[in-house]
């Protein structure tokens, strides 16, 4: 459910309704964040698309810009989008904050505002500053998250389905393989490294020349192995079918 609703200007907020998606989306996860050009799929009726978000959303971020108040003629029309997200939420109880574009936006007079949207004078608002919007998203994003309790914990990870397998990894040296059920088998090969000395993987024997290594090893058999030096981890190698451990079945 999107906790968070983006009200804004085509032409006086998109830019920075686009970017504080992005980052509300890293803070709080893509479903709890309606932005509608982004959280509107293309061939979706999109009357319906904001209607069902607007009624569902705990916050509304209304972005008002350098030029959204020469949008007056539209602010007082009732079929303007941006006028009813903001008049539709005021009139639900739905939190409403002001987010004024620039460090030089002066707070919205009652004198200035159409009716239905006087009661935007009375809040209290944020400023995103342009020259700061590091500290300007993290702002908001305080502020929603204290309308919000609950909300930093609703990132955007999927519950794994019953049966299936999840987990994370970081820096791998070698092959990484998770799996549940596996047919047809797994080849990946072998990879070694910093060898100094004779490494064989096949089958066959190992010969090791004496006029170059002191000795003449000779290694014959499947999965012979020769170890030579201080093994302080210990070595051990399995062939053929795994011994059962003592309770296995």
């Amino acid at each position: 459910m999107p906790e968070i609703f983006i009200n804004y200007r085509t032409g006086d907020g998109e830019t920075v309704a686009a970017h504080l998606r992005d980052r509300l989306v890293e803070r709080f996860g893509a479903d709890s964040v309606f932005h509608a050009s982004h959280s509107i799929g293309l061939g979706s009726a999109y009357p319906d698309k904001l209607e069902s978000a607007l009624r569902k959303c705990s916050v509304l971020l209304a972005l008002v810009g350098p030029d959204w108040i020469n949008f007056r003629t539209k602010l007082s029309d009732p079929a303007d989008w941006v006028r009813h997200e903001i008049v539709s939420a005021l009139e639900w109880g739905t939190p409403v904050i002001p987010v004024l574009l620039g460090r030089h936006m002066p707070r919205l007079a009652p004198e200035d505002l159409p009716a239905g949207l006087t009661p935007l004078a009375d809040l209290q608002s944020a400023v995103f500053d342009t020259h700061d919007v590091e500290g300007g998203v993290r702002r908001i994003g305080d502020a929603v998250a204290a309308l919000v309790p609950g909300l930093e914990k609703q990132r955007d990870r999927p519950t794994p389905e019953r049966g299936t397998v999840t987990n994370t990894t970081g820096d791998v040296g070698g092959s990484a393989v998770q799996a549940r059920d596996v047919s047809g088998g797994l080849n990946f090969g072998t990879q070694i490294g910093d060898a100094h000395g004779p490494v064989h993987t096949g089958q066959g024997d190992i010969f090791q020349n004496p006029r170059f290594h002191r000795g003449d090893r000779h290694v014959s058999g499947e999965g012979a192995m020769y170890v030579e030096g201080d093994q302080h981890g210990g070595v051990r190698q399995n062939f053929g079918d795994r011994q059962r451990g003592e309770g296995e079945r």
